[in-house]
């Protein structure tokens, strides 16, 4: 991992806010999420474009923790891209949301206008989809973003509400993501807000697809999703128990509670202390 960029690698909760609404600036920042998304995008209407970027910009240097923000602009496709890029420059924000991505050239000219900062591209279309490995692997790519919504509107698509069908459209960014050698993506949003166990059961499928965390619309999502993707007890005490019966072993493969551990138990379960120590 980039210890510059160590904060988005292992992030599992991120927060959205609208741009246009500072006054929720301070309020997104308190409320125990890893990172804030400060939003020029979807969260802001086409006729406040212009009056967003100005509050953020008004607020930019008074914000308590503003290391612990990004900024998700508008798409490449967007005639507010160009804008939203100059303020940016401006800002020097620690890490940029970059929305409907189709191709890597799009990431290089972020990084030309911006070569400091992370990149986070979105994918939310057939044609991301299809480009995902490349885009996973272009320099200055942090991580990757599921827009499951965006997705399934390009693709016309009706998922019931555990999005069973886009389960191997997630499975393919986790191998992307693999592949690229950057860190596990995250995963989209889920739209209730006072829905305690769906929103659970999302964030519990998302770990178990190999996401390691996800997109939140409101501070109330925040301490769900992140108990999710916190391995629970019972699993921190069969990984630790699969630690020491391979070390007493001496790494030969071994019975434990009628179960046969080979390397790649081992492997998980080393995985699964990282997270708990994270």
């Amino acid at each position: 991992m980039n210890p510059r960029f160590l904060a988005i690698e292992t992030a599992s909760t991120l927060l959205f806010v609208p741009a246009s609404r500072p006054e929720r600036f301070g309020k997104a920042l308190a409320s125990g999420a890893d990172l804030v998304i400060i939003d020029l995008e979807d969260a802001v209407s086409p006729t406040e474009k212009e009056s967003a970027r100005q509050a953020l910009l008004a607020n930019w240097s008074s914000l308590p923790d503003r290391g612990r923000c990004l900024v998700r602009i508008n798409p490449a496709q967007s005639d507010e891209h160009a804008l939203d890029l100059a303020l940016c420059a401006r800002l020097d924000p620690l890490g940029i949301v970059l929305p409907k991505v189709e191709n890597p050239g799009v990431v290089a000219r972020l990084l030309r206008e911006l070569p400091e900062a992370a990149c986070l591209p979105m994918i939310e279309s057939a044609r991301g989809w299809q480009a995902v490995q490349s885009i996973a692997s272009a320099p200055g790519v942090v991580r990757l973003i599921f827009g499951n919504l965006d997705f399934q509107a390009d693709l016309g698509m009706q998922a019931d509400s555990v999005e069973s069908e886009l389960i191997a459209v997630r499975l393919s960014l986790v191998a992307a993501a693999r592949s690229a050698g950057i860190a596990a993506p995250i995963d989209g949003v889920t739209l209730a807000t006072d829905d305690a166990p769906l929103l659970a059961a999302a964030a519990l499928r998302a770990r178990r697809l190999g996401f390691s965390g996800k997109l939140c619309i409101h501070p109330r999502q925040v301490d769900p999703v992140r108990t999710a993707f916190v391995p629970s007890a019972l699993e921190i005490a069969w990984a630790r128990g699969i630690i020491d019966a391979s070390a007493k072993a001496e790494g030969a493969a071994l019975q434990v509670d009628g179960q046969m551990i080979d390397r790649p138990v081992v492997l998980l379960a080393q995985a699964i202390l990282t997270r708990a120590g994270s």
